[in-house]
């Protein structure tokens, strides 16, 4: 599994990407158990008021979070490229420039249960 974090604004995401023989969880909507990689993350946006209350750079930003939506990937190289455009897309819809947000992959062990 791979962890894919962006920071940016004093704040940041971190999504997992899971490999064919690993077990992503399962919820209603999570792709087909034949995809090789699959990607789960929090999405969210800005709202004019209620949600969580997030400070970003010098500002505070109502932010209202959707149910994760899993995405399947045939390939690694899709699969990261996926999860990082993913990421750098919720950081833009809460008002930061995506050529603001630092990346980085990390490689992980999957969590035994």
């Amino acid at each position: 599994m791979f962890m894919v974090r962006g920071r940016a604004g004093g704040t940041e995401l971190t999504g997992t990407l899971y490999e064919r023989g690993e077990r992503p969880p399962t919820f209603s909507g999570a792709p087909d158990g034949d995809a090789a990689y699959v990607w789960i993350c929090d999405e969210f946006y800005e709202v004019d008021s209620g949600g969580t209350v997030q400070r970003i750079d010098d500002r505070e930003v109502h932010v209202a979070f959707e149910s994760p939506m899993p995405r399947g990937f045939d390939t690694r190289e899709q699969a990261l490229e996926g999860a990082k455009e993913h990421v750098t897309t919720q950081f833009a819809r809460i008002g930061v420039d995506p050529g603001e947000v630092e990346l980085e992959v990390e490689k992980a062990e999957p969590r035994v249960e």
